[in-house]
């Protein structure tokens, strides 16, 4: 049965470039991307796992690890770093994990049946302190995924998680969210001090909660 927002993010045992991990426990309290190739020595992926690993600061300052997935094994993810960090002018900072058993691909639902049943699709999955999956984007293998937009993704999942707001179409941190429809506008300005809109009765705003 294929994971569904809520559920809980399947634990696993796996070998990666950074030695052995039990993936709860690799997790921690901490929120986490982990994110699937079809396999090394690809383009695009190639030029992925070098632009997460020139983002990993970001991710270090929202408390979120990010973990890449391959079916091929150890060695050749090892072989593939060198390419990545030679042609991205970068240096891989992150785990990957080796699955050349097919084990935590098929527990996250991540094998291209239609292509192969030995071809990992190019999944996106966030997790949240809870354990909890936050997020699945699934990209076809001809487009390159946009980080920037797992990074804006993520700080909306921080911010909702703790207070009662949405963010809107195309929100970036610092600008206006929208309160919550479960609060009422006359409980707003007790919630919400730095003020707000009503732009109609189901649609109030607020500055951002938290800065």
């Amino acid at each position: 049965m294929a994971l569904r927002l809520g559920d809980i993010a399947p634990d696993f045992t796996a070998q990666t470039t950074e030695g052995q991990i039990k993936f709860h426990e690799w997790l921690g309290d901490k929120w986490g991307v982990l994110f699937s190739h079809p396999a090394d020595f690809t383009p695009v992926c190639t030029t992925e796992l070098g632009r997460v690993a020139k983002l990993k600061p970001e991710f270090d300052k929202r408390n979120t690890k990010v973990i890449a997935l391959s079916v091929d094994p150890i060695q050749s993810h090892e072989a593939w770093v060198h390419d990545i960090n030679e042609t991205q002018k970068t240096t891989v900072n992150f785990p990957i994990i080796a699955d050349p058993d097919f084990v935590v691909a098929k527990l996250y639902d991540a094998i291209h049946p239609e292509v192969s049943d030995k071809f990992t699709v190019r999944s996106v999955y966030i997790v949240g302190p809870d354990k909890k999956i936050k997020l699945i984007i699934t990209y076809p293998a001809s487009t390159g995924r946009n980080f920037d937009e797992i990074i804006r993704v993520l700080d909306s999942l921080q911010l909702t998680a703790n207070y009662s707001v949405a963010t809107p179409a195309d929100w970036k941190f610092g600008e206006d969210v929208v309160v919550s429809p479960g609060i009422k506008t006359e409980d707003i300005a007790a919630k919400f001090p730095k003020g707000h809109k009503v732009i109609k009765p189901y649609l109030r705003t607020t500055p951002q909660p938290n800065l």
